[in-house]
């Protein structure tokens, strides 16, 4: 395992906080680079937080420069401390849905979903379903999120003003749909367009918050108001796109019948000009080579979303099938909550290995927690700010504890790597294996209990 300090340097500001542990940062893609060189681990490891939030310098404690060893210090013993989980799909007004029976995507979503978003509409009930949303993610170590909202901007609103008041590194947008949904969750191509462009002006680069333009699909979307989010994309060339795409087979089926004159799935969203290395599109089963060859071109990326997939009897994502060095495309992970089962990131990635098991091409614990943290952070461009504990960046961070439960503890002591330990963890884990989380330096988790 490599042992080499991540810097020794600090930003300027006053150093307030050491944090002691076993500290594990990524810093490549183990698929890329191989294991060995993809992550820097120290038994003994030493993260000092400036006043700003900021990470000041991380490494080895031995190495730990003597104007930091005097500092108030939290220790967690054999605990890994890495950068806190990104979440880079799931659904903010669906946190409330987990475990709603469909016999497919298409009917979930008009037998439950549809009729829960709706609710969003009034103000109060959004602020109140904001702060438990964010709370559940904080008990779950995920610290930044890439979320949809619903097509109510009140909605969007209480989820940006709860996220900024935690200083959270948040991308949410108001959703666009002007058909095949309850008028209650409908807008217009003219209304969808409006209504993203004032909230991009009002919250985009507020705090730590980004606004991603977010039509819901291509099901929901008419021609004009698809053709409404490209000029928005024109306009926004700096900022995320979200979507979803070829996710199941009747909602492959539907696009067709409603664009008959696209090549495929794919061709509809790239007809309207929203490929791109900024567009994210969720699930992407069934991605035939053409599509795969167009999104490895534009640089979009596909978002894995495997409890979700597996619940809604959606398909087997084929991780390295969809990342062949030919036409790769870029992978991030979701839960997708509440399609997703759960919102922990340990259990999405459970099931991601799993999936992978059942389609011969297994992943591996460090790929897993590759991808939730420093993976998801450079495809949404936040590597700068998130994704790892070099210095510089926010401390935003996960404590995990292996033996957080008595039948982890005994798994725990039959482990003889740090490989064994990730497995272990993201087999076995979940929110009570998340002993804290901070956020930019400050300690959240275990104020919810208070």
């Amino acid at each position: 395992m490599p042992h080499c300090a991540i810097a020794a340097q600090t930003t300027g500001h006053a150093a307030l906080h050491l944090i002691t542990a076993r500290t594990l940062s990524f810093i490549d893609d183990p698929g890329i680079v191989g294991e060995e060189r993809s992550y820097e681990f120290h038994e003994k490891g030493a993260i000092v937080v400036d006043d700003d939030g900021s990470i000041a310098w991380s490494g080895s404690a031995v190495d730990l420069p003597a104007e930091h060893r005097d500092l108030p210090s939290t220790g967690y013993g054999d605990k890994i401390v890495m950068a806190g989980f990104v979440d880079a799909h799931l659904h903010f007004p669906q946190y409330r849905m987990i475990a709603a029976f469909g016999k497919d995507l298409l009917d979930w979503l008009n037998r439950y979903t549809f009729i829960e978003e709706q609710r969003y509409a009034d103000a109060g009930f959004a602020r109140q379903a904001a702060a438990k949303f964010l709370d559940e993610l904080v008990r779950n170590g995920i610290t930044s999120c890439l979320a949809f909202s619903t097509i109510h901007p009140v909605a969007l609103d209480a989820l940006f003003e709860e996220a900024l008041q935690r200083g959270m590194a948040l991308v949410s947008g108001k959703t666009m749909m002007d058909c095949n949904a309850p008028k209650g969750l409908s807008d217009t191509a003219e209304t969808g367009y409006r209504e993203s462009k004032e909230l991009i002006a009002k919250w985009h680069g507020v705090g730590r918050l980004q606004y991603a333009i977010t039509p819901r699909f291509a099901v929901t979307s008419s021609e004009a108001q698809l053709e409404a989010t490209g000029v928005l994309k024109r306009e926004h060339p700096d900022l995320i796109l979200q979507t979803h795409l070829s996710e199941n087979d009747a909602e492959i089926a539907a696009v067709a019948n409603s664009f008959p004159w696209s090549k495929d799935y794919t061709d509809v969203y790239d007809h309207y000009g929203l490929l791109s290395e900024k567009a994210f599109f969720a699930h992407g089963i069934h991605l035939s080579e053409r599509e795969l060859a167009r999104m490895s071109e534009a640089g979009a990326s596909v978002v894995h979303c495997p409890t979700s997939n597996n619940f809604l009897g959606s398909g087997l994502f084929r991780y390295h099938h969809t990342r062949e060095a030919g036409r790769p495309v870029s992978i991030g992970v979701g839960s997708d909550v509440g399609g997703g089962t759960n919102h922990s990131t340990l259990a999405t990635l459970r099931d991601a290995y799993v999936v992978s098991q059942l389609v011969g091409s297994r992943i591996t614990a460090f790929d897993a927690f590759y991808l939730a943290t420093l993976g998801n952070s450079r495809l949404m461009h936040l590597d700068h700010e998130i994704g790892s504990l070099a210095p510089g960046r926010t401390a935003d961070l996960v404590v995990l504890d292996p033996e957080a439960t008595p039948i982890m503890a005994e798994r725990h002591a039959l482990s003889n790597s740090l490989h064994d330990e990730l497995f272990a963890l993201m087999i076995m884990g979940d929110d009570r294996a998340v002993a804290e989380t901070y956020i930019a330096g400050k300690p959240v988790k275990s104020a919810l209990a208070r």
